[in-house]
């Protein structure tokens, strides 16, 4: 089996980890924190946001480290963090320290994140990108169906003793994963996509005529080249308008559910459950399908599915339409995702793809800060998530048009007036 295969399922377990211990199930965390602190949403929100802030500051270092030094390093590092932070988070007793602990914990979590691994699974993945992306996105997404698990392990062993728990399992189970991660096929005498270097049955011409084919379309923009493209912004804007729903429902989706909607937890985490598995099937269906036909079309339906999914949160009550609002916005989120990273490497190519991805981390995490802070403050104005999630439903709707307008720009111009993509075929 063609090694990034391996890559693909490691990364599947870490981020199933995280998401499911997690990700997923920060909600239930405010909700218990409320509970026992009486800490207001917008004061809980403060942590999400908290840790977005700084994985997006994090992220031009991140993404220069693993151009640097390799994803597996960075990711080493971000796991064991992260698994320390959460056992630090079963003694938190005040608010600042529960945003210390956070802090640490989201430290560890960019680290070991996509973002890291993306830059891996990039360099091992060229025409089947999109479903390699997909399909270990799924992990994160798998970590959501196991929220019943989580629930009832919250319910029997208590926020502080699961959280403890948790941490253990992160770096019993996440260190052996991320071991198994490797930074580039070259360096281990293979090409992208399995490749072969050469084929002895084959002429020299013959050979050449597969390796040029398969790689000669890679372009090779630097952070800076990249930066002075309109295309580098508007998925940037996009890709962080989207996440602006992404964020706002991780953090209070449970809490508008069993408050305002006065549907039980248990309901409320099935629900949950329901938009994990649209998720899923959105990464690995986009993923396979963007492969195949344009990318940017599909990013731009999800993102309109993205605020319809708003619009319907805002304004429906029953336990059916609640249920299949969560499941359209799992959807887009699934198709969404992914696609956006394939789709910056085939802009950009990947020689220096964990840099550009780190500065637009700066933008894309401010979308994920803003949109739990406009739900949370929005709610303790008026009452409501409904106003709240309304703004989100429109900036999604923004974010579609910022895609829309984000079209390939042209390979740059550097001294002596060649392209960087015949530089980097030549290369090859």
């Amino acid at each position: 089996m063609f090694y990034g295969w391996v890559i693909v399922l490691a990364g599947y377990g870490v981020f199933m980890l995280g998401g499911g211990l997690l990700f997923h199930a920060f909600g239930t965390y405010v909700k218990l924190l409320e509970a026992d602190f009486g800490w207001s949403r917008t004061q809980l929100s403060v942590a999400f946001s908290v840790q977005r802030i700084e994985s997006g500051i994090l992220g031009p270092i991140q993404g220069w480290m693993v151009d640097r030094f390799g994803a597996r390093a960075v990711m080493l590092v971000g796991i064991t963090l992260f698994g320390l932070g959460f056992m630090a988070f079963s003694q938190v007793n005040s608010l600042l320290w529960f945003y210390v602990v956070f802090l640490v914990m989201a430290t560890g979590q960019s680290l070991g994140s996509m973002l890291s691994l993306s830059v891996s699974l990039v360099n091992w993945f060229r025409r089947r990108r999109g479903l390699a992306l997909g399909l270990v996105g799924t992990g994160m997404a798998t970590g959501g169906i196991l929220q019943p698990v989580v629930v009832a392990g919250l319910d029997d062993l208590g926020w502080r003793t699961m959280a403890f728990v948790s941490g253990v399992i992160i770096l019993v189970v996440g260190l052996p994963l991320t071991m198994l991660v490797r930074h580039r096929p070259e360096d281990y005498g293979m090409r992208p996509d399995g490749d072969p270097i050469a084929d002895e049955k084959l002429s020299v011409s013959e050979a050449n005529g597969i390796n040029v084919a398969a790689h000669e379309v890679e372009p090779d923009f630097s952070a800076r080249e990249a930066m002075c493209t309109r295309a580098f912004w508007l998925l940037s804007v996009g890709h962080g308008a989207g996440l602006m729903t992404v964020g706002a429902l991780l953090v209070h989706f449970v809490s508008h559910v069993t408050d305002e909607l006065d549907i039980s937890l248990a309901v409320a985490a099935r629900i949950t459950m329901l938009m994990t598995v649209m998720l899923v099937i959105g990464m690995v269906s986009a993923g396979w399908l963007g492969d195949r036909i344009s990318k940017l079309l599909i990013i731009v339906t999800a993102m309109v599915m993205h605020s319809v999914a708003m619009i319907l949160l805002a304004t429906v009550s029953t336990i059916a339409l609640v249920a299949f609002a969560a499941g359209l916005q799992g959807l887009a989120w699934g198709a969404r995702g992914p696609l956006t990273q394939a789709l910056r490497a085939d802009y950009f190519g990947t020689a220096s793809f964990g840099t550009i991805m780190g500065f637009s981390s700066l933008i894309i995490m401010m979308g994920m800060t803003a949109g739990p802070l406009v739900a949370g403050v929005l709610y303790d104005r008026t009452g409501s998530y409904t106003m709240g999630f309304l703004v989100l439903a429109a900036a999604a709707a923004a974010g579609a048009v910022c895609f829309l307008f984000a079209t390939k720009p042209p390979p740059p111009r550097r001294a002596g007036g060649s392209a960087a993509s015949a530089t980097a075929s030549t290369r090859d």
